[in-house]
This record gives C-alpha cells, structure tokens and sequence, in this order.
C-alpha cells in the first residue's frame, strides 16, 4: 500500500518506518527543512532502540522516503496519517491547530479517494473537525479515521509490530476495510483489531492512559502512607498485584510520571470533562497526587541536612522521564534539578541518553558526566531519578568511598533492601524502611 504520514516526530517515525517493514511504501512530510534533510541522509532523529536498523534498511530499500512538500507527500497515498503534535494549551486543553491547519491543505489538494487516519491523541469530536475542514476545499471523497497509538517509549517498535490490540474508529464500511488490510500483518497471532465509532477510539486513547496514571499516582499514596505507618511497599505491591483484577504492572511506586503522554492526556481528559460540565474527581486527585510525588524526596533532603542544602553537591542519576529513551518531557529528574538549585545547592548528572537535551535547558548551571561514577565525585550524595538497567548492578563500596556523606536518595527503589543493609550507606526509598548507615 501507498502511505503518508504527516508529521515526523517521536509517532510519526515510529509509525511510518514500522510500515514500511511490512512491505509499504511510506513518504513521511514535515515542515523541519533541517530534519528532513537529515532524515534522507539516513540519520535518525530520535532514540528508541530497534528503530534504527529498520529505519536504515527501508530507506535503503527505498520504501521510506521524507519530504517537505505536503502535495507530493500524499501523492497516490491510499492512507494518510496525522501524526502531529497536540500539545496542551495553558488551559490544559489539547492544542489542535496543527492537525486542523493539515486538514484545511487536504482539501485543497486532495485529488483522489483516501483514508485520512487521526495517528494523533485528540480529545473526542476531532474526527468530526477535521472531516469539516478537509470536506470544506474537497472535490473529492475520503473519509476520516481515528486509529489512537498505544506505544510506550523504550519498546515501541515491538508495540507497534506486534500490539496488544489496534483500535479503529470509523462509521465507513469502505474505510473499515482498508485499515482491516493495513493492520493484517500485524495481528496474525489473533490480537484484536477493535473497530467502533470514531468518538468511543478518541476517548479509548484517553481513558487507558488516564488509568494507569491513576495506578500510579494510587501505588505512590499507598507508599507514603507506608512511610508514616512503617508498612513495605514493595511486600504490599506483591500482595496486591497477584490479584489478577488488579495486575501486576503499574504498582511500582517512585517519583511521579512523566512523558509526553500521561501529564498531557490525563489533563486534557479533565478538560475535555470539564466543557460538557462534568467533574472528573479522581483524575483531579491523580494530577494533584503525582504533582506533589515528583519533589517528594526533596523533603526528605532538607530533613536529613537539618542543617540545609546550601552548598551541598548533589549526584543524579537519570534524566529521561523513563529508562530506554532519551525523553524529558515532564522528566521527575527536572523539577528535582529545579529544587536543587533553588535551595543553592550544586547538581551533577549522569544519563545515557537525554544528557543533550538537558544542556539545552541549563548549560554550565550543573555538570554533566558521561560516567556515572564520575559524577559521584565531590557529591554529597546520590539521588537517582530514572530506573536505568545499568544503575541496578552498582559497586557499592565505591560508591560509598566516593560520596562524601555515603546518602542515597533513590527515587525509583532500585536496590533490595537486604543488599543495602551492612554496606555503611544511608539509603531513602519512596514507601519503605530508611536504612541508616
């Protein structure tokens, strides 16, 4: 089949390169003159592992190709995807300026029959706007398609070739059968293709999401009142979590989420509530909760230096909102920097991937290190902020040698508390036993 995808970022490439491994010929279109050029020289523009071999080897094969020309992108195109951004307004509504602009050139240049797919997250009713807009300039028919992504960074490529299930919403027997055709490769194990009409896809997207924040931000309560009662969180996450209502994912407590998807689409879930006069209690008290759990540690910083933090040097590990990808959107490790600094302390940090992006924000106000030992160097103490693999195996001993005051803030419960026992280290977690070295 013939492809377009409008819009290159982090669903868009994911999108178009995945595929274009099942056989498509797929012509992405974005308006970044530089990352399109940059992208037909063969150098990939984000970080998801796995992507980046496929990537090379269709644009080798030459069934991914990128423009900057909207009119040539769609040329012969059978489907058309939006996968442009929606970011949320100062109001917390989802920005739609993007796809609505898209919508409105469609129409213009549409010259044959085509599905036009929502790829973006939008609040209920887009379907119906960017039918409008693209019907107002059309000479010809189409139809319009809301098909939510369900990636996670870090695993995306694996989400995408082999998902969980495909949500598609259209009212069009026509359209329903060329989507039935696109996914066919990727749901020959018996994973569902789920079609319904187009406003219950657009708020599928929203309600999954917004549920599993909601078990986070639960999971990170449960934690802090097992702080103030001396319960384990990790012995409560397991009794929960082998209840098979319940489900053992999203029970790990920490400092909050972050993202490009969960903040946003929580918010814009109550906004969307809030303009048809309805008052999402719970999803409130998630944003307030997770709001509140990203800085946590930092009170237990300024409990444990009585003192104050003036002047004290922090290490940080971790600056990516989650491990496998160099994402800071929302980043915990950020409004922990913030804190950090605003209270006179000095930051060093450590990350695998999202250092470049962080340096865009700070420059020379923190140090950054490509080895995470490095950064232990002249710190005070360690505060860990993303669940990287590489930070769970440590060397104790040489951390405890190399930070002045032996402290680890672990924002993420990396290490067994068994381990950490005996090792002379003052070790915080986020719903557990304090262990004092």
């Amino acid at each position: 089949m013939k492809i377009a995808v409008i819009g290159t970022g982090y669903v868009g490439l994911v999108t178009g390169t995945c595929f274009s491994e099942t056989g498509n010929y797929v012509t992405c279109v974005d308006i970044d003159q530089k990352k399109v050029e940059r992208l037909v020289a063969g150098q990939i523009t984000i970080y998801e592992p796995g992507l980046e071999v496929m990537f090379e080897r269709n644009l080798r094969q030459q069934r991914l190709k990128f423009t900057t020309d909207l009119k040539a992108g769609i040329q012969d195109a059978e489907i058309i995807f939006l996968a442009l951004p929606t970011p949320p307004g100062e109001d917390g509504s989802a920005d739609l300026r993007y796809v609505l602009n898209v919508a409105d050139e469609l129409g213009k240049i549409l010259t044959h029959y085509a599905v036009v797919v929502d790829k973006s997250t939008v609040p209920v009713g887009t379907a119906d706007k960017v039918r409008e807009r693209i019907a107002k300039n059309a000479k010809v028919e189409f139809d319009v398609v809301s098909n939510p992504e369900f990636l996670r960074e870090g695993v995306a490529v694996e989400d995408f070739m082999k998902p969980d299930r495909v949500v598609v919403g259209t009212s069009s027997d026509r359209a329903r059968k060329v989507m039935e055709n696109l996914y066919a490769p990727f749901v020959r194990q018996g994973n569902p293709i789920v079609f319904m009409d187009e406003r219950s896809a657009e708020l599928t997207k929203y309600a999954a999401n917004s549920f599993l924040a909601t078990k986070i931000s639960f999971m990170n309560e449960i934690a802090n009142l097992c702080e103030l009662v001396g319960a384990d969180v990790d012995a409560v996450r397991k009794g929960i979590g082998t209840d098979s209502r319940i489900g053992k994912r999203f029970l790990f407590p920490g400092i909050g989420y972050g993202g490009s998807c969960f903040p946003k689409d929580v918010q814009a879930l109550v906004k969307s509530s809030d303009e048809v006069n309805y008052d999402f209690r719970i999803l409130k008290a998630v944003m307030d909760v997770n709001t509140d759990q990203k800085t946590r540690l930092i009170q237990t910083i300024h409990q444990h230096y009585a003192g104050g933090v003036k002047g004290k040097t922090f290490a940080i590990w971790g600056l990516s909102f989650k491990p496998h990808t160099d994402d800071i959107r929302e980043a915990p490790a950020l409004y922990n920097i913030d804190a950090l600094l605003q209270a006179g302390a000095n930051v060093q940090v450590h990350d695998p991937e999202a250092m470049e992006h962080v340096k865009r924000i700070y420059g020379t106000r923190i140090k950054f290190f490509d080895d995470p030992y490095q950064t232990l160097a002249g710190a005070d103490a360690l505060f860990i902020a993303t669940e990287w693999p590489e930070f769970r195996s440590v060397d104790f001993s040489r951390l405890k040698t190399t930070l002045k005051d032996s402290v680890i803030f672990d924002g993420r419960n990396l290490y067994d508390l068994a381990t950490i026992k005996g090792q002379g280290i003052t070790y915080y977690s986020i719903g557990r036993e304090v262990i004092h070295g």
